[in-house]
């Protein structure tokens, strides 16, 4: 096992994606089970913090340390089995998302969750229950994780599989691999009706795996991992559309929507986030005030029918059909999803260039509800004169609205803003984060959705798996 405690070799282990940045006396990386267990025994032995960290591609500081030690899943990275039969694949925390889904083409699977930063590490994405443009049609990372073993703060091991264990009622009862008993009430919690990742999954005769999936690296270690798989498409179509008004691009997107159009990505795109990129792609059509990306699969040659269909809506939303860029290969399908990359990176490099963190939202709430919020964020932020971008996954009416302040007294005007929007997602029945989680960054905005009640039973179940309190420190609570 490598161990590091020179400053100059771990500072790459102290920030995240949005530059937060935190500081540790030594990186640890286990190759093993065993070199987990041992470094969690000596360091709940004597009431050490731990950060679990993965690749860094986080945007809340989760897997940023505040204190104590870091152990990194880098060296724990083994695709161990493919199951072309029983479509799953068991591998380690430390997989890297592009590596796994370049292995599943060789044997025509895929696994569904796209999260944008494909360099994430696969445990990364169980630990915040991510997702990506694909979850409009497959859902959330939670959807795909068959069984997990996870080794809790004090050494012992949970071995946990999906359809096995419930909890009866709030009441649960986990046993570890030596016999163990650990029994947990969990609280009654109003979880929002649309894709979240705020606080631990707490739900009347729920599945067990699901406490832990979305639990930040607060509650135990996840060294092996069984995922779902599903066959590869034939094909897939894949368009940009551009749209004169902002107004005929939200209307595409409902459109979509009502027709119940099986779409595997609807993406909005708002006229500060072409701008923000015409400058590296100056393909962009002008005059264009926002852009929708989609994205749906091809199967028993529909490809014409599907086009058809497509191009109508796209006429009847008064949409450019002139300037769509549509893409017919892989070729161009990599152009289009540069394009949707793009932008995350592209605001990344301003703020880390302006000395600030990145500040974006997370948020999403009903369907019916989004318009409101949507103007609401708008109309406060153009009242302050703070330039902005706002563009995601708007088919899961789930929107990134990043703020690009051009001073310090904007930028901490635009955290006032930010919590303003969050505040408003939690009054029309949303969530604070929907697929980043709540790490360091967001906890007070999760007290707030969730109430001091509710965190304080969630805390507490942190306390009965973690007595000494040393994973995850400043995650959640």
């Amino acid at each position: 096992m490598i161990i590091k405690n020179k400053q100059d070799e771990i500072q790459n282990f102290i920030k995240d994606a949005s530059n937060y940045k935190g500081k540790c006396s030594v990186v640890y990386f286990p190759e093993n089970e065993s070199d987990v267990i041992s470094i969690l025994k000596e360091a709940s032995k004597n009431k050490i913090s731990v950060t679990i960290t993965g690749n860094r591609t986080g945007l809340t500081g989760a897997g940023v340390p505040s204190e104590g030690i870091v152990v990194s899943t880098e060296k724990l990275n083994r695709i161990l089995e493919i199951n072309k039969d029983e479509l799953f694949v068991l591998l380690e925390p430390g997989v890297i998302l592009s590596t796994l889904q370049n292995e599943l083409k060789n044997s025509n699977l895929f696994y569904p969750p796209d999260p944008t930063e494909t360099s994430c590490f696969i445990g990364g994405t169980i630990a915040t229950n991510a997702s990506g443009a694909r979850t409009f049609k497959y859902g959330p990372t939670r959807d795909y994780v068959l069984s997990i073993n996870v080794i809790l703060a004090d050494g012992e091991k949970l071995i946990i599989k999906r359809g096995k264990t419930f909890t009866d009622g709030n009441k649960l009862q986990l046993e570890t691999e030596s016999g163990k008993k650990i029994k947990i009430e969990l609280p009654d919690v109003n979880i929002p009706g649309t894709k979240n990742a705020a606080g631990y999954f707490c739900k009347k005769n729920m599945d067990v795996i699901d406490l832990f999936i979305g639990s930040e690296g607060t509650l135990g270690v996840i060294i092996k991992i069984k995922l779902m798989l599903l066959k590869a498409p034939k094909g897939e179509i894949s368009c940009v559309v551009f749209f004169k008004q902002e107004t005929d691009g939200l209307n595409f997107i409902n459109a979509v929507r009502e027709k119940s159009i099986d779409a595997l990505a609807l993406e909005f795109f708002d006229k500060g986030s072409l701008d923000f990129l015409r400058k590296d792609l100056p393909n962009i059509s002008p005059k264009s005030d926002c852009a929708v990306w989609f994205e749906q699969e091809i199967n028993n040659g529909n490809e014409d029918t599907l086009l058809e269909n497509w191009i109508e809506l796209i006429k009847d939303s008064n949409g450019n059909e002139e300037q769509c860029w549509f893409a017919f290969n892989e070729r161009e399908k990599q152009k289009i999803k540069d394009f949707r990359h793009s932008i995350s990176e592209k605001i990344n490099e301003f703020m880390a260039g302006k000395g600030f963190r990145k500040l974006g939202t997370d948020v999403a709430v009903p369907n019916n509800n989004f318009i409101e919020l949507y103007n609401y964020a708008k109309q406060i932020t153009e009242n302050e004169a703070i330039k902005f971008v706002n563009y995601g996954h708007f088919g899961n009416s789930h929107m990134h609205f990043n703020f690009l302040p051009d001073s310090q007294k904007q930028y901490e005007k635009s955290k006032v803003l930010h919590d303003m929007i969050c505040r408003k997602a939690i009054s029309l029945r949303g969530t604070v984060s929907a697929e980043h989680g709540i790490g360091k960054t967001k906890k007070h905005l999760l007290l707030e959705m969730y109430g001091q009640e509710t965190i304080n039973k969630m805390f507490a179940i942190k306390k009965i798996l973690d007595p000494n309190l040393i994973l995850g420190r400043g995650n959640l609570f």
